[in-house]
Parts: structure tokens; C-alpha cells; sequence
């Protein structure tokens, strides 16, 4: 699975973005999905994750209520709707692939990965 994550750029506290991540292959609609992020300075963190089917998500705590994932699985695209944006959430965005389809966080659980797309927030 190859991975292409784009609709990253500069917004204002408070502003909306849409992060989109396009897989290549087949199997798409067999992997459960996740977004990771990473700031300067800082580890990998996790974001949120969608099952395979969409039947499931999960968020970190720090972006529940105002970032929603989603899937497109005849499209082979998940999504990151970013609302409410803060200075904070300034990083780089990863989306990865986990083999298995169910939910997980850990970011050794995902075996693909895309190249990551920027994120700016300014106060």
C-alpha cells in the first residue's frame, strides 16, 4: 500500500482543515487507517484511527470533538476533518495503514505510511 497524504498549509487559530490521505493498491478496505502526527522537538503522536469498515474510531484525547475521521473505501482515501484549530496542533501529519482492520494506536502497529503533510496554526 503506498500512501499519499496532502491539504496541509497555514491557518488561523480557530480555522478548519481537511487533511486527505489517497492509497494506492487494492486492498485498502483491509487495513484500518490512522492519523499520526509530529512536531518539532517532539515524539510521534497518535491522532486518530478508523476500522477498516468505518464501524469503529478512536481519538487522543487532545483532538476529540474537533477532529473527525473518516473513509472513503471505494474512493481509497481517508479523511481528517480538522476543526477549531490551535497553535498546538501545528505539525507535521502522517496517515498510515495497519494490517487487520480493527482500531489500534500504537504507531508500530502501522505497517505504511505516507510522507506527511504540514500543518501550521498561528495564533
Amino acid at each position: 500500500v503506498q500512501l499519499q497524504a496532502s491539504g496541509g498549509g497555514l491557518v488561523q487559530a480557530g480555522g478548519s482543515l481537511r487533511l486527505s490521505c489517497a492509497a494506492s493498491g487494492r486492498t485498502f478496505s483491509s487495513y484500518a487507517m490512522g492519523w499520526f502526527r509530529q512536531a518539532p522537538g517532539k515524539e510521534r503522536e497518535f491522532v486518530a484511527t478508523i476500522s477498516r469498515s468505518a464501524g469503529s474510531t478512536y481519538y487522543a484525547s487532545s483532538v476529540k470533538g474537533r477532529f473527525t475521521i473518516s473513509r472513503d473505501n471505494a474512493k481509497n482515501t481517508v479523511y481528517l476533518q480538522m476543526n477549531s484549530l490551535k497553535p498546538e496542533d501545528t505539525a507535521v501529519y502522517y496517515c498510515a495503514a495497519a494490517p487487520g482492520g480493527v482500531v489500534t494506536t500504537p504507531f508500530q502497529k502501522y505497517d505504511y505510511w505516507g510522507q506527511g503533510t504540514q500543518v501550521t496554526v498561528s495564533s
